[in-house]
């Protein structure tokens, strides 16, 4: 009788070895923040922090500032990237930034953790590991929530959060974030993975030459990164499926 895998089976089975192989060779991990590590903006909340930075645009007579389609749109962070690539080093985007990390501030006890994300964290760690977060959030709310984590120590020193433009014209942690977590932990980029959920943390790790694995919870973040090109055997709808692979290599 012939034994032999065949279609969706045998074509899972070799996604989850190919990912065993990607893992068994990271001696560097660099997280996005907000998705793989928690979601800072669980809910409605992050709707709810996009309205209140577009009305204080409009308290202050500078709602001409953002265009049309950005106007009522739920990303929190579109206000302060469309507003800062209009007016590059500015003291309003000084403000806007400022104010933004004061919310995340304030989001960081409601905050969600990703399932499996701390249990990861910390096999990786306790396997030898250097892991650095590279992300879009300021490092104040980050590091606020690690510490509430018990997680700082996996992850300290090497916490490389949003810097000043030209980094916040770009959504999600620019390129040269995740450059300076690799340099930074000695890394070479055939030993590194990034691990994040959006086009942008596929670009940086591109851009870096590392191996990606994206995490897409559901269809919606899967299609986004399946039509940025990232292989669908690079996707992981749960965190537990790199657990295994990190425990299984």
């Amino acid at each position: 009788m012939d034994t032999t895998e065949s279609g969706p089976a045998a074509d899972r089975t070799e996604d989850l070895r190919h990912l065993r192989q990607l893992v068994a060779r990271a001696r560097h991990v660099v997280f996005d923040f907000d998705g793989p590590v928690c979601f800072l903006f669980p809910g409605s909340s992050a709707e709810r922090v996009a309205r209140d930075r577009a009305e204080w645009l409009r308290e202050h007579g500078l709602h001409g500032l953002l265009m049309e389609e950005d106007r009522g749109h739920p990303d929190p962070y579109l206000v302060l990237s469309a507003v800062a690539g209009r007016h590059p080093g500015s003291d309003l985007v000084a403000e806007l930034e400022e104010r933004l990390t004061r919310q995340e501030l304030a989001e960081v006890p409601r905050a969600w953790p990703t399932p499996y994300a701390d249990v990861l964290v910390r096999t990786w760690t306790a396997l030898g590991a250097r892991l650095a977060i590279a992300t879009d959030t300021s490092d104040r709310p980050v590091l606020s929530y690690l510490d509430s984590r018990g997680l700082t120590g996996c992850f300290a020193p090497h916490v490389y959060g949003r810097t000043p433009v030209p980094d916040l014209r770009l959504p999600g942690p620019h390129p040269h974030a995740v450059r300076r977590a690799l340099n930074a932990l000695g890394a070479a980029a055939g030993t590194s993975l990034v691990i994040g959920d959006t086009p942008a943390d596929f670009a940086a790790a591109r851009e870096a030459g590392t191996a990606f694995v994206g995490y897409a919870p559901n269809e919606r973040g899967e299609r986004r990164l399946l039509e940025a090109g990232v292989p669908r055997r690079h996707l992981v709808s749960s965190l537990d499926v790199l657990l295994r692979a990190v425990r299984e290599g």
